[in-house]
């Protein structure tokens, strides 16, 4: 029995305690690492002053809409493959992983060009100007260049999950910002490039181990192995994927345009405002790691159970990963609190910014609960492959409720830019509650694979 068929077997079978914390472990670690490489970003680029981390902040909405549709495609990958693996069909598995690489290929090279013709109009129309503009295009041009590399990564780490295998994506994705790391600095500084710079690190050091993830793929000889055959598009797999995919990625790019109204909220209030929120989230985002690795972990955890026709399982997966997200957050946002000052200090110098980022960061401490319940919910429902009601969930939490609230709060109080906060704290807790009136209701339960598109592409392959 190799080491996938052992994962299957702890997954399907195991203490569904040990098997929640195995699987998220890596996720949380491999998060860990990528918040070391926002927060590494941030840091090097404040050194070169507000309206660069103010330009980073505004165009990042753009960069991840752009992915969303990568995202939510990877996303409905790894719920089939969890769901073929637990069915244990690996056939079908190898195939879909194929289909999700070269759509991902495909995808991100006319998503990259089409942005990089239209970035500055992009950046102008968010409420961008002068040297904001300038910078934010900038930085926006080079990442849209290398967005096939980012694509390919997130399609690598979908199929491995999918497997149960959380250990290999963390390993590379390491390796990658230790590299970025190392090559922030000299082409922001010694090679005189700017907030530039920091985004040619960034795609370079994607860009090296996206290419060696899909090579190990290839030539691997255990778990999913991929021939040529399996690259070639398949009406019958792609249908499927992209039926899956589609809310995810509607669900995840009107979540990206959210964030990017927002930002042309906040900018509304000041440069400063919107420096505020960019380091508090980054700073924020360490603290919900586990919460973010027990949700993506459960992707693989119900999509197995569920293929294997273990419902009672999958939902015991759920409650207890639920207990476990709940006392990550509380223990956490207790631990920072009375650090939070300090913590803002090393991002900012300027007094105005600080103010603004330290009561950012207090609230939305004070408000982790909601938002571990929410990426438990949000997991549930993608490995189910459920992902209509994904979608709801965070269509509406910025649409329906969020921007509608900062608009109300902006016009009848006098909150000030408060108003964005308190807003975001209030849309995550109606949020969470609908979410589970939504688990309740049972109709994450079934399971999406179905015998007739297996029999149909295995009678293909003889």
């Amino acid at each position: 029995m190799d080491n996938y068929d052992q994962k299957r077997q702890l997954i399907l079978t195991g203490n569904i305690n040990k098997v929640i914390l195995s699987l998220s472990a890596p996720i949380m670690f491999n998060n860990f690492i990528q918040t070391i490489y926002n927060l590494t970003d941030t840091l090097w680029i404040s050194r070169l002053g507000g309206t660069q981390i103010a330009a980073m902040t505004l165009v990042w909405p753009v960069i991840f809409f752009i992915l969303a549709i990568g995202i939510g495609i990877s996303i409905a990958g790894t719920s089939l493959i969890s769901q073929y693996t637990g069915a244990d069909d690996s056939t079908n598995a190898t195939r879909v992983a194929g289909q999700l690489l070269s759509f991902s290929l495909i995808f991100s090279i006319l998503l990259g060009f089409i942005g990089y013709l239209i970035t500055t109009p992009i950046v102008r129309f968010m409420g961008a100007e002068g040297l904001l503009l300038q910078e934010g295009s900038r930085y926006l041009k080079i990442m849209f260049l290398g967005m096939p590399t980012i694509f390919l990564f997130v399609g690598f780490t979908s199929i491995k999950q999918g497997q149960g295998d959380t250990i290999t994506p963390m390993k590379y994705s390491a390796i990658s910002v230790v590299l970025n790391m190392i090559l922030d600095p000299i082409f922001i500084f010694t090679l005189n490039l700017g907030i530039g710079g920091a985004a040619i690190a960034t795609v370079l050091s994607r860009g090296i181990f996206a290419v060696y993830a899909i090579y190990s793929l290839i030539t691997y000889e255990k778990g999913i192995r991929l021939r040529k055959a399996d690259l070639k598009l398949n009406r019958d797999l792609l249908t499927s994927l992209i039926k899956i995919g589609l809310p995810s990625s509607v669900g995840q790019s009107t979540t990206a345009l959210g964030f990017m109204v927002l930002n042309m909220f906040i900018i509304s209030f000041g440069q400063s405002t919107l420096a505020a929120f960019g380091i508090g989230n980054r700073i924020n985002s360490l603290i919900l790691m586990p919460a973010m690795g027990i949700g993506s972990a459960l992707v693989t955890i119900v999509g197995q159970n569920l293929g294997a026709d273990q419902i009672k399982r999958a939902k015991k997966a759920v409650q207890a990963s639920a207990v476990l997200t709940t006392a990550f957050m509380v223990s956490g946002g207790l631990i920072i609190y009375p650090f939070i000052p300090k913590i803002i200090s090393f991002f900012t110098h300027e007094k105005e910014i600080a103010e603004l980022a330290i009561l950012y960061f207090r609230l939305i401490t004070l408000s982790l609960p909601l938002m571990g319940f929410y990426q438990i919910f949000i997991g549930t429902f993608q490995g189910s492959g459920h992902t209509v009601m994904a979608m709801i969930i965070m269509m509406g939490r910025l649409w329906v409720l969020r921007i509608p609230m900062i608009l109300l709060f902006k016009k009848y109080t006098n909150w000030g830019s408060s108003s964005v906060w308190y807003a975001m704290i209030l849309s995550n807790a109606i949020i969470t509650l609908l979410a589970y009136l939504i688990y309740l209701s049972g109709r994450w339960e079934k399971k999406v694979i179905k015998k007739r598109i297996a029999t149909k592409v295995l009678s293909e392959a003889d």
